[in-house]
């Protein structure tokens, strides 16, 4: 499933880039107009593909995890409360915002919140818990960070995959978030460094035998001299409290 989800997630990853600029107009709460199906048996397949940035959202044979993961930006680990269905029936999802603008992802996720609300009945509430993950601290002899030289915000040039960190004027928590895929479990900041950077870190993916890269901490260390320490830290829990498996009529 882990895998699953990280493949999922450098779909996204790969077709993003945001088209805004900090002087956007103001999004609206809700979309335009939008389609939520259940995907036909015969052609549910492990793939998504999402589109933010493009001015609509697309996803095809999604399950309500990768719905979720992108409407809060909480990772499977991170939600309670699952239904049963919740990986097997998925959903194919168009929706366009008012005016066809494009959303970075944070834009988004109000708007995809109010999709799940409306469509399957979604209502949740959030819980802290103390759960099993990393605090980024500065390795011994401190950070080796690119002061961020753009005027952009840390959404619109960005790449997180299998392998790859890479975006622009990235603040020490936001680089925490954005490091909770590689990892397989949530990370939160603790390095006590202010400001924004330029990132740029490539290492072994999780699944790979024969790369020349790196680990991911190893990478993180040696390139911007950063390490993650595993302990247990208090983690944002998403609980589902009710959800529809079949959504309202489009």
């Amino acid at each position: 499933m882990k895998t699953l989800l990280c493949f999922l997630y450098v779909l996204f990853a790969a077709s993003y880039c945001v088209a805004q600029s900090t002087s956007s107009p103001k999004v609206a709460e809700s979309f335009e107009t939008e389609t939520v199906r259940q995907t036909p048996p015969d052609r549910i397949a492990d793939t998504v593909w999402s589109r933010p940035g493009i001015g609509r959202f697309e996803a095809t044979s999604a399950s309500l995890t990768f719905l979720l993961h992108m409407a809060f930006g909480v990772n499977e680990d991170q939600i309670a409360g699952k239904p049963k269905w919740i990986e097997s029936q998925r959903y194919d999802v168009v929706a366009k915002p008012e005016g066809g603008i494009a959303l970075s992802r944070e834009e988004l996720k109000p708007l995809l919140q109010n999709l799940l609300r409306q469509r399957f009945h979604l209502e949740t509430h959030f819980e802290m818990r103390n759960a099993p993950g990393y605090v980024l601290v500065a390795a011994k002899g401190g950070p080796k960070l690119e002061t961020g030289r753009s005027d952009k915000p840390p959404g619109y040039r960005i790449y997180v995959g299998p392998g790859k960190l890479k975006g622009l004027n990235w603040s020490m928590p936001y680089l925490a978030t954005m490091l909770q895929t590689a990892a397989g479990l949530p990370v939160i900041d603790k390095t006590g460094i202010a400001g924004s950077y330029d990132i740029d870190l490539q290492f072994a993916p999780d699944l790979a035998t024969d790369s020349p890269l790196p680990s991911l901490f190893t990478a993180l260390r040696e390139t911007l001299g950063l390490e993650l320490r595993s302990q247990k830290i208090p983690v944002q829990f998403l609980v589902i409290d009710h959800v529809d498996r079949v959504p309202t009529e489009n």
